[in-house]
């Protein structure tokens, strides 16, 4: 599974592994994530009809109205299982526990997307497999990552008190998450965009983007393993 060999990789990049406790717990969230953000979206979609019964097409709104359900929802799901826990101890944890969130999502979502496209074809299910293990996970990866990094940087912030802001832990309070999640939701709402254009071109490039993107991560993510108070 695309998500699980992603899970392995960042893992292994993290010089104090975490208890594979409180990863399972926030890969487990994360995927729990997955029904609520499709009740929102869904609900999201009925509003905007609404509201404009002649709309032919995903509207912008739409487009960052989803993006930002699922940004939020998956650093509810790190918040919630991890970032008030006492295994949440150093800047670097921020990341962890946002990319773990991000995959647990980004699994659920690749098995439905997967056997949905399988119904046509084991080939159709063999491409689409492929397709979100290059696409999608890259982006739920990058997008978190955005919010783990805002969280990351704030995690020494003197007006932190011990026990941590009830927005974010000990990794920065509202402010930092409030940055993360503009910088996710805009990052997830431009590769949809492009999704949907669906032209062969936007895609791939879209696609390269993402590479580079996680090329620039891992040089961040070594930052972040180094930062001391």
């Amino acid at each position: 599974m695309p998500a699980l060999i992603w899970l392995w990789f960042w893992l292994k990049e993290d010089l104090h592994p975490e208890p594979k406790k409180a990863i399972s717990l926030t890969f487990f969230f994360g995927m729990l994530m997955v029904p609520a953000a499709f009740v929102l979206e869904k609900a999201l979609m009925k509003l905007e009809l609404f509201f404009n019964p002649q709309i032919a097409s995903i509207s912008i709104f739409a487009i960052f109205g989803w993006a930002f359900i699922e940004e939020y929802l998956k650093y509810f799901a790190a918040r919630q299982s991890a970032f008030k826990k006492p295994w949440f101890d150093e800047p670097v944890d921020a990341l962890i526990y946002m990319i773990t969130a991000a995959l647990g999502f980004a699994a659920l979502e690749n098995i439905l997307f997967i056997f949905q496209a399988g119904d046509k074809g084991m080939l159709s299910g063999f491409v689409a497999g492929n397709m979100r293990f290059i696409g999608a996970t890259l982006l739920h990866i990058l997008a978190s990552s955005a919010v783990g990094i805002g969280l990351a940087l704030g995690f020494f912030k003197k007006e932190n008190p011990p026990a941590g802001p009830p927005a974010g832990g000990r990794a920065g309070g509202r402010k930092n998450v409030a940055w993360g999640l503009l910088a996710a939701v805009g990052l997830h709402a431009l590769f949809n965009f492009f999704i949907i254009k669906n032209s062969a071109v936007g895609v791939l490039k879209v696609f390269s983007f993402l590479w580079l993107g996680i090329i620039i991560l891992l040089l961040v993510f070594e930052k972040i393993k180094r930062l001391k108070k």
